[in-house]
């Protein structure tokens, strides 16, 4: 077992960012595709009693309407999804997606105590049932936005490696050697 573990382990494919850039992709791939049901009358007569029953979304049927709500949604996820996708190049631009996504599912998951016949009468609390088993896959979903949110920060507020190697011989004291090191990095 323990040669199989470490066989895995020095594979090629678990080396560097693989897991990271896996979540980031299903991410992306998730708000593409629950964005683009957002446009259908099927989907808006589906998110009734979700946003009517939702204490941060109650707001939304009296502002847009039913299809308009649906649509609002719609665009929100695809501008999530775009942020999510940009985020590979822009780390700043993800932060400000997996912020966007954890908002989405703080959002949804403020729904559950709310939504009617979410609780099996007849086996109590925790058998779920209806909506509320499908929103639970949200607390997932919530987990791994803040998991992309953290790494986002930590990634876009670490130093590059030409802005570390400019501190460093910034610090060193005014001498050939220093002057030498910045000229060989920076003009080559």
């Amino acid at each position: 077992m323990n040669r199989l573990i470490n066989i895995v382990a020095n594979s090629h494919f678990f080396k560097g960012d693989v897991g990271y850039h896996l979540v980031r992709s299903s991410m992306v791939i998730i708000f593409v595709l629950f964005g683009y049901q957002k446009w259908f009358e099927y989907e808006a007569q589906t998110l009734i009693p979700f946003i009517k029953y939702g204490p941060l979304t109650f707001w939304m049927h009296s502002v847009f309407g039913i299809q308009g709500a649906s649509y609002f949604l719609g665009v929100s996820e695809w501008l999530t999804a775009a942020l999510l996708m940009w985020g590979f190049w822009n780390k700043k631009a993800g932060a400000l997606g997996a912020l966007l996504s954890v908002g989405t599912f703080i959002t949804t998951l403020s729904i559950i105590p709310f939504m009617p016949d979410g609780w099996n009468e007849a086996a109590g609390f925790p058998a779920m049932q209806g909506n509320v088993a499908f929103l639970m896959k949200d607390v997932v979903l919530l987990a791994v936005s803040v998991y992309l949110l953290q790494q986002d920060l930590a990634r876009s507020l670490a130093p590059t490696d030409k802005q570390r190697v400019c501190c460093e011989v910034h610090q060193l004291p005014a001498t050939a050697t220093a002057e030498a090191a910045y000229m060989e990095h920076f003009v080559g």
